[in-house]
């Protein structure tokens, strides 16, 4: 699919006699907690509410199963998490290596596999997902302008990224912690 819409698009280009830039946008790894006995929960604003990694045991509205064991290790107490893109805020009150306690700043609902974000942590993960290695592969092979780079968070992000493009292709990146 990806290569029948690039080659209309290179048609179009050809047609016009105008350049069209191909943006392929990588995804980036996806943090997300894990489910809920009872389907969606409500946090409430004030409330605790406790993270860890015990991935069989479904969530409830007082904790949920936070399967990434890397976001455990970089937490600290004042720390803030934005669920839901951001719909909802916990600030950590306490954490360790598998759990976060935390205060619910900003409430709502919140349901099954919702993203999960810490804007003011450096996270131990590369911006680059094996999944994302793969359709850089396949993006440059058909011949893409650009890439965007999710979840830059270092300057070695965007080197590997280089690494791989060796000037086939222009890099944006997209600068979603305030650490980059």
């Amino acid at each position: 699919d990806h290569k029948q819409r690039l080659d209309l698009i290179r048609a179009i280009e050809s047609e016009l006699g105008r350049p069209i830039g191909v943006l392929l946008d990588l995804q980036g790894p996806k943090l997300r907690v894990g489910t809920f006995a009872n389907g969606p929960v409500k946090l409430v604003e004030g409330a605790p509410f406790r993270l860890d990694l015990q991935r069989d045991k479904p969530g409830d509205s007082t904790r949920a199963p936070l399967p990434h064991p890397e976001i455990f290790a970089a937490l600290s107490a004042g720390a803030e998490l934005l669920l839901d893109d951001g719909r909802l805020r916990l600030k950590v009150e306490r954490s360790g290596a598998d759990f976060a306690e935390t205060r619910v700043v900003n409430g709502g609902m919140l349901s099954d596999r919702k993203g999960v974000n810490v804007p003011g942590v450096v996270l131990p993960l590369s911006a680059m997902t094996e999944k994302d290695r793969t359709d850089l592969d396949y993006g440059l092979t058909l011949g893409v302008d650009w890439v965007a780079v999710s979840f830059v968070q270092r300057p070695e992000d965007i080197v590997d990224v280089k690494r791989i493009v060796q000037g086939r292709a222009g890099i944006v990146a997209k600068l979603e912690k305030p650490a980059a």
